[in-house]
């Protein structure tokens, strides 16, 4: 049986500014897969960023079920605080649940949490929100709709 291209998708490319465009951005993302070892901080950049696999849920309402290689990072970022992630184990896989947004006491300023199933999480202390989600890689068919049964609690946060 010969393997069908995928349909050409557009490259998704998101800027967060505020808490509403965080929320387009992490209804994008939401269940995507990131390999801990392509999760990265530039403390004199002020950068955080990851690679994923991220869900295509707008192909999935057009009854495709496809994955891309999405790239996001964070500017403006102060400190980087993680729970259930270990960089000893970089090939670990997390799935990622939400990127949701908690203003700090000196606007604009506040923490961007990234919710990944089984209780695992990564707090942002960020200047602003300011973000940016790009489609970087190709497109592929995946054989099932993400769940999202035994969602883990979640554990104290310790610092990276």
């Amino acid at each position: 049986m010969a393997v069908r291209p995928l349909e050409k998708a557009p490259a998704l490319r998101l800027h967060a500014l505020d808490n509403e465009d965080l929320a387009l951005l992490s209804a994008h993302l939401q269940d995507a897969l990131v390999r801990v070892g392509d999760i990265a901080y530039l403390p004199a950049k002020r950068r955080f960023a990851l690679v994923g696999s991220r869900f295509d849920w707008a192909a999935e309402m057009e009854g495709r079920l496809e994955r891309c290689r999405s790239g996001l990072h964070f500017e403006g970022v102060q400190r980087v605080r993680c729970q259930r992630v270990s960089r000893e184990q970089p090939d670990a896989i997390l799935e990622l649940l939400a990127v949701t947004f908690e203003p700090g006491p000196e606007p604009p300023g506040g923490t961007v949490r990234l919710t990944f199933a089984g209780g695992a999480a990564i707090c942002l202390d960020v200047e602003c929100v300011e973000a940016q989600l790009c489609d970087i890689g190709p497109r592929w068919r995946t054989a099932a709709r993400p769940t999202h049964d035994g969602v883990g609690e979640d554990a104290g946060v310790s610092s990276a």
